[in-house]
């Protein structure tokens, strides 16, 4: 499946975003799912993440609370709505097929994803 994020921006503190993920070639609803971003000079890490069915989801102690997951099947698109964003949320973020217990991206293409900045 390829996967293509965007939606980020330049947004204040305290405001919101929401990204897309778009999948050509395969349906999302295949695979579990992944939202990572990596700061400068940081590794990238998962944010959230969502199982094949839609059942289940995962958020990372930095987002719970303030970002969701989710998935439109009809357009085959994942989402990350971001709300009360915080400077510290500046980073790339990119999507990916995930090994949902381990968190860990299944063979991923990681691209340009989308850049988000959050101005304090």
């Amino acid at each position: 499946v390829q996967l293509q994020a965007s939606g980020g921006g330049l947004v204040q503190a305290g405001g919101s975003l929401r990204l897309s993920c778009a999948a050509s070639g395969r349906m999302l609803s295949s695979y579990h799912m992944g939202w990572f971003r990596q700061a400068p000079g940081k590794e990238r890490v998962i944010v959230a993440a969502i199982t094949w069915s839609g059942s289940s989801t995962y958020y990372a102690d930095s987002v719970k609370g303030r970002f969701t997951i989710s998935r439109d099947i009809a357009k085959n698109t994942m989402y990350l709505q971001m709300n009360s964003l915080k400077p510290e949320d500046t980073a790339v973020y990119y999507c990916a097929v995930i090994n949902y217990s381990t968190r860990n991206a299944i063979n991923p293409n990681w691209g340009q994803g989308t850049q988000v900045t959050v101005s304090s």
